[in-house]
């Protein structure tokens, strides 16, 4: 049976690393002086995690829960939908290696921002297409790249994603950190993300990290 919804995939399922792929995704390693934060929420956070992972100037991707009523939440509780949180990463980028409009271009390019509460079979607010600003600069860009892409009409719908002023972030339990890279024969991620994670870095060639 094909999973196809991040919630009901099975969250025990794991494959080990190779060597090379656990070297460049060591957190402990990652030098993150003269870096900058940036959060997103584009659906299930193994996708988004995956996408922006890939990019060149990106130091570390986090998954993690912000934007709810409820402190310290946890996986099962924040997919009741009851909790108010967005399924998103932590990310820490180079600025001089890759601007937040670059990641915003990433961010909209990377999912759909007109569908609302819900990407493909993962449905909830959980899974809202969301960009948590921390300063005023990147509110600035964000909302007027919204406004921009929207006048555009590269979309038929209207873009519902939120803007809103950065929260607590809530790191995700430990399995969720990189899980394309520790599951990638796992049902969601052989028939979701990687056919996400092809299409992106087609899209975005030029702006990939070189061991990509």
């Amino acid at each position: 049976m094909v999973v196809v919804s991040c919630a009901q995939s099975d969250k025990k399922q794991k494959t080990k690393m190779n060597k090379e792929t656990a070297s460049a995704l060591d957190e402990d390693h990652v030098d993150t002086s003269n870096t900058e934060i940036a959060t997103f929420g584009t659906g299930c956070f193994w996708c988004t995690e995956a996408v922006l992972e890939s990019l060149d100037g990106v130091k570390k991707v986090v998954s993690g829960y912000a934007g709810g009523h409820v402190a310290n939440p946890d996986y099962k509780t924040v997919c009741t939908g009851t909790t108010g949180h967005a399924e998103c990463v932590e990310v820490t980028y180079d600025p001089k290696v890759i601007s937040y409009a670059d990641l915003l271009q990433a961010f909209f390019r990377s999912h759909d921002p007109t569908s609302l509460n819900r990407q493909g079979n993962d449905v909830g607010t959980q899974y809202r297409s969301v960009i948590f600003y921390h300063n005023e600069e990147q509110k600035n860009l964000a909302e007027k790249a919204k406004s921009e892409l929207d006048k555009s009409g590269a979309y038929s719908k209207p873009i519902v994603t939120e803007i809103s002023k950065a929260p607590t972030f809530y790191i995700a339990e430990d399995y969720h950190q990189n899980y394309f890279a520790n599951n990638p024969d796992q049902g969601y991620c052989a028939f979701v993300i990687a056919p996400k994670l092809d299409k992106f870095k087609k899209v975005f060639k030029d702006k990939l990290r070189s061991n990509i």
